[in-house]
């Protein structure tokens, strides 16, 4: 089956001599593998296509009975300008597509986070200021999408004690905004050290306690030493 859709690039690594592999987050499958043969081959233009973060539309050969499917056509949906001329904004899109990727199951189809993914690279791309609400956003829709929606006035999960989400000033109300709003609607509210820490200590500890071995997450530690 020839597959046509719209796809992001959560990781790509070589294969063999000349291919690459690239785990992907596609529209109409969800997250899916596929080999790009000869793509590391000088004259092959398919390797600038399958980098971390990259928009694409994409057509493959679809068998299921196969772990990798055969990339056929590719073709850049968005550029993301903005993000590549700046190192902080590269490292918070490293750490969207590799939370998405840990936290998605093969071929779970997720339509809606797609486009929040999208949405949210988006944002980043042409955001100047407080790119973190960006990135809490996007933990909130995906922990609410992958049905574990937070519940900020109960901090008691099985087993576990979540840290208090209200010890800044605005923490509560702006992670109260992520979870009833959009991207248009971004709280507009003053972000102080206490309420970077509140939101950033809420959201990974759930995030850690859903996922296994989330914690060590390479672009967490990398945005961790950026923003300290």
């Amino acid at each position: 089956m020839i597959v046509h859709t719209p796809a992001i690039i959560l990781k790509s690594f070589p294969y063999g001599d000349t291919s690459l592999v690239a785990r992907c987050f596609t529209r109409e499958m969800g997250k899916i593998s596929v080999i790009a043969r000869g793509a590391r081959r000088t004259k092959s233009p398919l390797g600038a296509y399958l980098q971390p973060m990259s928009h694409l539309e994409m057509v493959f050969y679809h068998k299921t009975t196969r772990e990798l499917q055969t990339v056929s056509k590719l073709s850049f949906l968005s550029s993301w300008t903005g993000i590549m001329a700046d190192l902080k904004k590269i490292t918070y899109g490293l750490a969207l597509v590799e939370l998405t990727d840990r936290t998605l199951q093969t071929q779970d189809r997720h339509t809606e986070l797609f486009d929040e993914l999208t949405g949210v690279l988006q944002e980043l791309n042409v955001r100047t200021e407080k790119l973190n609400l960006v990135f809490w956003y996007y933990q909130v829709k995906l922990l609410s999408q992958l049905g574990f929606q937070p519940d900020l006035y109960n901090r008691e999960l099985s087993g576990y004690i979540l840290p208090d989400p209200a010890v800044g000033p605005n923490s509560r109300v702006i992670l109260e905004g992520f979870l009833s709003g959009t991207l248009a609607s971004l709280p507009d509210l003053p972000v102080t050290a206490k309420d970077r820490k509140a939101i950033s200590e809420y959201l990974n500890a759930q995030i850690r306690y859903h996922f296994e071995d989330i914690s060590e997450l390479q672009s967490f530690k990398v945005l961790k030493q950026i923003l300290d």
